[in-house]
């Protein structure tokens, strides 16, 4: 049995583009074999909490074991997302390119998952001081952008803060086996949107026979 975790980052509803996308792949990859399922975590429609003061105290306290019950609820949705994490093979995350980055929800929901001692641990006396701690997992980001030239030697690409901050911190916490699908033009439209879309559509339909 194969699980994914799909985060869905758009504020929009049937009008997101990558949410149309996430869903169409998500159903393709369900039809391919019984017992696929799917988790879902909405962050685009649904707020997550910022960090705050006290989470930070809690996360970084020195002996977990002797948090007090309100650290212990300042880490409640945090540890909630951090399970959800590990309960899935594979994760799958909606993201349009919002102001050359992702949206904050998007940005939420990671500030929630990258935890020390859960996702990543920290020594300062190791040479690399360090350590994922999500492994054996990939990942797929399903992004939309306005313009073109955003992806890898495009002209644009040097403003892409969106998947590759994506790629990066899912990198650091052992998620380094990840896919992107883009779709450009989103503002212009016309031809060229359609031709990004469809290119999207047939890429993804490929990658549910094989996630």
């Amino acid at each position: 049995m194969s699980t994914i975790l799909s985060v869905q980052g758009s504020p929009r509803g049937e009008r997101s583009h990558s949410r149309r996308l996430q869903e169409s792949f998500l159903k393709a990859w369900q039809a391919r074999g019984a017992g696929r399922q799917v988790l879902r975590r909405e962050v685009g429609r649904v707020a997550i909490p910022a960090v705050t003061e006290g989470w930070i105290a809690a996360a970084f306290h020195p002996e977990p074991e002797a948090r007090t019950e309100v650290m212990k609820a300042d880490l409640a949705v945090s540890d909630l997302l951090v399970d959800e994490l590990f309960a899935a093979d594979c994760l799958v995350i909606s993201a349009p390119m919002y102001n050359f980055g992702v949206p904050s929800g998007v940005k939420a929901w990671v500030d929630q998952i990258v935890r020390i001692r859960r996702t990543f641990d920290f020594d300062p006396n190791k040479q690399g001081p360090y350590t994922p701690l999500v492994l054996g997992r990939k990942a797929l980001i399903i992004t939309t952008r306005g313009d073109q030239g955003y992806g890898p030697g495009g002209a644009n690409a040097h403003m892409n803060h969106a998947d590759v901050y994506l790629r990066t911190v899912l990198g650091y916490i052992g998620i380094t086996d990840v896919t992107v699908v883009a779709v450009e033009n989103d503002e212009f439209g016309g031809e060229a949107f359609a031709q990004s879309y469809q290119r999207a559509e047939r890429t993804l339909a490929d990658l549910a026979e094989s996630f």
